[in-house]
């Protein structure tokens, strides 16, 4: 049996070593005792396992061929989007902070939805409530005040729909 610190200061080598590709003397003498530095801080840190992210097809491919294409769209278009107004010459950009109300419930969902909402680019999801089911969202353009509540749940719903079937 290896003990747990021996893997864990391997692990952190072998990272070093692919962050410093290709790897040189200099490189591999200054993992060495960074690996063991990281090794000692996060010795302690309790690892928990989640018995419900085993695989199980049903979700993974519903989530491979459903929820994937629908994310690559809205980012492609977010991209287009973001790409107008930087390159605009007057800048139109007129951020606002938006509540949406989720009905997720699962920590994965909700995890899912908040790092699709920051991948895609002029939104950013800053905070989430447990139990109260909001999400705080930072949105690079809205047009009018009446409109911020709409444009976050257009962003929110279309991911949340095929979360929901997925994860709930």
């Amino acid at each position: 049996m290896i003990p747990k610190w021996f893997a864990l200061t391997c692990g952190c080598f072998v990272a070093w070593c692919l962050f410093n590709w290709p790897p040189g003397v200099q490189a591999l003498i200054i993992g060495i005792p960074v690996s063991f530095f990281v090794m000692f801080l996060t010795k302690n840190i309790p690892y928990r396992t989640v018995s419900k992210l085993h695989f199980q097809p049903n979700r993974h491919l519903r989530f491979l061929f459903h929820y994937l294409p629908v994310f690559w769209w809205e980012l492609f278009k977010a991209n287009l989007e973001v790409a107008y107004r930087v390159l605009h010459p007057n800048l139109p950009i007129r951020p606002a902070v938006v509540r949406v109300k989720t009905s997720l419930k699962t920590d994965m969902g909700l995890t899912l939805l908040a790092n699709s909402i920051s991948l895609v680019p002029g939104t950013t999801a800053m905070d989430l409530d447990h139990e109260t089911g909001i999400l705080y969202v930072h949105c690079m353009y809205v047009s009018k005040s009446s409109e911020v509540d709409a444009l976050a749940k257009r962003r929110v719903e279309k991911f949340e729909k095929i979360l929901a079937k997925i994860f709930e």
